[in-house]
C-alpha cells in the first residue's frame, strides 16, 4: 500500500501546483507557458521556442515562470501553439525568434503581444483559447490531457486524476464490474469496426486459457490520419493505465503495444511512461497492495498498413510476415501465441479511465442511441482549421467542416470529404448534414474507420481520388489471398486507362464488377474494404467516370492527360492572379482585361484554377 499512498499524496499536492492549467481564476503569481510538443509543431521549431524561452528566463533572471512541453492542442494549421496559463493566452504560429518579445511583453509588462493572437476564421483576433470557434463544438474526452500536462511527467499525469481508475478498479471492483461498466458504456471500439469494446472484454475474459494478453492496437496507418499518434504523445499514461484496467478485467498479466516505428515522439513517449510507472510500483507485482501484476512492453512495426488489421498485426508481434489469419477463430479465444487475446486500439482505451471514473451513464448519455460518446479526427485537406478534433457522436459533417474547420479556403466551393482513409468512402455535398455515427456513415456507403476525415473542394477530381486510394491498397496488401493481390491491381489498372483517356465503356463495367465481388472473398478487412472509394465515387459521382471514358475529359484538370484548361472570358476579371502564379508563363493578359493560357506551353498542372479568386478557369 506504500505505493497508493505515495500516488495519493502526489495527486493531492501536484493538483494544488497545476491548477493554474485549468483554472484561469486561481491566485497565484506563477505562469505557465506551455508550448505544444506534438510532432506537427516539432516539425515547425518549437523545440527551439523551449530552448529560447528557458534561456531568455535564465538570461533575465525571471522566477515563477515555467516553461513546459505539451501535446497537441489540436489546432494545428494555427502551429507552433503557445499557451500561457492561468490568463489562457492563445499564441498562434509562434516562431523561435518570438519568444523575447513574448517573455518582454507579457511576462514582464502584463500586456498581449496582439500581432500573436490566434486568428478566428471570422478575422477576429481571440485571446483564449475557449473562445475560438474550433473548440467551441468539440468535447474533449479522449484529448482530455493532450495541451494540459507535459506527457513525459508522470507526476502531472497523476495531479489530474492520473491512475485513480486503476486505484479504484483494484480496490473496489470486480472484474466482471468492470467489462459490465464498459459494457454499459456503450463504448464501440474506435478503430474502425465499431465492435461493443465491453462485449469484446467478455468474450477474452471467458476464454479457457491460463495466460491472456492485452494488445494495443496503435499501427495507425491512413494517409492523413494522426489520431493515435497524438494521444500517445499527448497522455502517454491514459494508455497504459486503461490496459492495465483491461488486464485486470479479462485475467491478464502482459500487455504489448504496436506502434509504428515513423512515429519516433510515441514510441520513445510511451516507453518513457512505461519506465515511470515500473519505477513508482505502479506497473509490476502486488499493483497497490492487491495481488493483480501486469507488465508492458513495446513492438514496433515496420509501417504495413495490413499490420492494423488484428491477426496481421498479432502475427508481426510473434516476429512473423505480417499476414491476416483465417477468422474464426478470433484472438479473443486463440490471439497472440495462439492464448486468448484482447486488442483494442489508442483511443478506445483512451476512454477507458473516464467512463471508469465517471461511470456507464455519464458517458452513455454522450453522442447518438447506437454510437456513445465522442470520436477524434484528423481533419485534413481543403479546410481552413487542419487539426485534430474530438466531436460527441452525432455532430454532423457541415458542423465539422464548417463550425469547426473553418470552412473551404481560397473561396472554393466544398466537393466531398472521405472519411475511413483508403477503406471509407465519399461524402457529397448532399450529405453534409448526415451525422457522424457508425449507421449513419454506413447508409451511405461510407465507414468510421480510424478516424481520418479528408476534405475536398470543387478542383478534385473523384477518378483520381479513387486511384490514389487504390494504388495505396495495392502497394499495401501482403499478397495473401487472390481477390485482394489481383482484383484490386485490375482494379487499378482501370482507373489508370481511365484517367489517361485509353478506356473504353466497358472498362467502367469491368471495374464495378470488380468493385462489387472482391469484397465478398477477401480473407481480411484490407481487400474488404478496398473497393470501397471506387464505389462511392461510382455511386456519387458517376457523371465524372463517364466524362473520363466518354468524352476523354477531366473538368478539374487533376487528370493532365485529360485536362483542357480554359478561362471563362465572362468571369474572368484580368487580376493577374493566374498569370503571376504559373510556373512556366503559359498565361498572357493586360490587366483589367480577359487573359489567355497559351495551350503549347501549359503542363496543366492546375495552379491557375488553385488561386484564381473568380473560379473562371476550368
Amino acid at each position: 500500500m506504500e505505493t497508493l499512498e505515495k500516488i495519493r499524496k502526489i495527486r493531492e499536492e501536484k493538483r494544488k501546483e497545476l491548477d493554474l492549467r485549468v483554472n484561469s481564476n486561481v491566485g497565484t503569481r506563477e505562469k505557465h507557458i506551455l508550448v505544444c510538443h506534438g510532432t506537427g509543431c516539432t516539425s515547425s521549431k518549437s523545440p527551439q521556442i523551449i530552448e529560447n524561452f528557458r534561456k531568455i528566463l535564465e538570461e533575465k533572471k525571471i522566477e515563477n515562470v515555467r516553461v513546459v512541453q505539451t501535446g497537441c492542442f489540436g489546432l494545428c494549421a494555427k502551429g507552433p501553439i503557445v499557451i500561457i496559463r492561468p490568463e489562457d493566452t492563445f499564441y498562434a504560429q509562434v516562431s523561435p525568434e518570438d519568444c523575447e518579445e513574448i517573455i518582454q511583453t507579457h511576462i514582464i509588462e502584463g500586456k498581449m503581444v496582439e500581432r500573436l493572437l490566434c486568428q478566428d476564421i471570422d478575422g477576429s483576433k481571440v485571446q483564449k483559447l475557449d473562445d475560438l470557434t474550433f473548440y467551441k463544438k468539440q468535447r474533449r474526452i479522449a484529448l482530455q490531457n493532450c495541451g494540459k500536462i507535459n506527457p513525459e511527467q508522470i507526476d502531472e499525469y497523476i495531479a489530474f486524476d492520473g491512475y485513480k481508475a486503476l486505484e479504484k478498479v483494484l480496490l473496489e471492483m470486480t472484474p466482471e464490474e468492470v467489462i459490465d461498466t464498459i459494457e454499459k458504456s456503450g463504448l464501440r471500439g474506435r478503430g474502425g469496426a465499431g465492435f461493443p469494446t465491453g462485449k469484446k472484454w467478455a468474450l477474452t475474459k471467458a476464454a479457457t486459457g491460463k495466460q491472456k494478453y492485452v494488445v494495443c492496437n496503435a499501427d495507425e496507418g491512413d494517409p492523413g490520419a494522426f489520431m493515435d499518434r497524438s494521444i500517445l504523445e499527448g497522455d502517454p499514461h491514459s494508455v497504459l493505465e486503461a490496459m492495465m484496467i483491461a488486464g485486470y478485467a479479462i485475467g491478464a498479466n502482459q500487455g504489448y503495444i504496436y506502434v509504428r516505428a515513423e512515429y519516433p515522439i510515441a514510441v520513445e513517449r510511451f516507453g518513457v511512461a512505461i519506465k515511470q510507472a515500473r519505477e513508482y510500483g505502479i506497473l509490476g507485482k502486488n499493483i497497490f497492495g492487491s495481488s493483480f501484476e501486469f507488465d508492458v512492453d513495446i513492438r514496433l512495426g515496420a509501417g504495413a498498413f495490413v499490420c492494423g488489421e488484428e491477426t496481421a498485426l498479432l502475427e508481426s508481434i510473434e516476429g512473423k510476415r505480417g499476414q491476416p489469419r483465417v477468422k474464426p477463430p478470433y484472438p479473443a479465444n486463440q490471439g497472440l501465441w495462439l492464448k486468448p487475446t484482447l486488442i483494442n486500439n489508442v483511443e478506445t482505451y483512451a476512454n477507458v479511465t473516464r467512463i471508469i471514473l465517471n461511470g456507464a451513464d455519464w458517458y452513455s448519455s454522450i453522442g447518438t442511441e447506437n454510437s456513445k460518446g465522442t470520436k477524434v479526427f484528423a481533419l485534413g485537406g481543403n479546410v481552413v482549421n487542419v487539426g485534430l478534433v474530438e466531436v460527441p457522436m452525432g455532430t454532423t459533417l457541415r458542423e465539422i467542416v464548417y463550425d469547426i474547420g473553418g470552412g473551404i479556403p481560397n473561396g472554393r466551393d466544398f466537393k466531398a470529404a472521405q472519411t475511413g482513409g483508403p477503406s471509407g468512402g465519399c461524402i457529397p455535398k448532399e450529405h453534409l448534414d448526415t451525422p457522424i455515427d457508425y449507421e449513419s456513415l454506413k447508409e451511405i456507403g461510407s465507414m468510421m474507420g480510424s478516424g481520418g476525415l479528408i476534405v475536398m473542394d470543387d478542383t478534385k477530381c473523384m477518378v483520381n481520388l479513387a486511384k490514389f486510394y487504390l494504388s495505396f491498397t495495392v502497394d499495401e496488401s501482403c499478397g495473401k489471398c487472390t481477390p485482394c493481390r489481383i482484383g484490386t491491381k485490375r482494379m487499378l489498372e482501370l482507373l489508370e486507362k481511365m484517367t489517361t483517356g485509353e478506356a473504353e465503356p466497358e472498362d467502367l463495367n469491368k471495374l464495378e464488377e470488380l468493385a462489387v465481388n472482391i469484397p465478398k472473398t477477401a480473407i481480411c478487412g484490407l481487400g474488404q474494404s478496398a473497393p470501397n472509394p471506387v464505389l462511392s465515387t461510382l455511386k456519387y459521382f458517376r457523371e465524372e467516370y463517364l466524362e473520363h471514358v466518354k468524352y476523354k475529359e477531366c473538368k478539374t484538370g487533376e487528370c493532365k492527360a485529360l485536362a483542357n484548361i480554359q478561362i471563362d472570358s465572362e468571369k474572368c476579371k484580368g487580376c493577374g492572379m493566374c498569370k503571376r502564379n504559373c510556373p512556366v508563363n503559359a498565361i498572357e493578359g493586360e490587366p483589367g482585361k480577359t487573359h489567355k493560357i497559351d495551350e503549347s506551353t501549359c503542363i496543366k498542372c492546375g495552379t491557375c484554377i488553385t488561386v484564381c479568386p473568380f473560379h473562371a478557369i476550368g
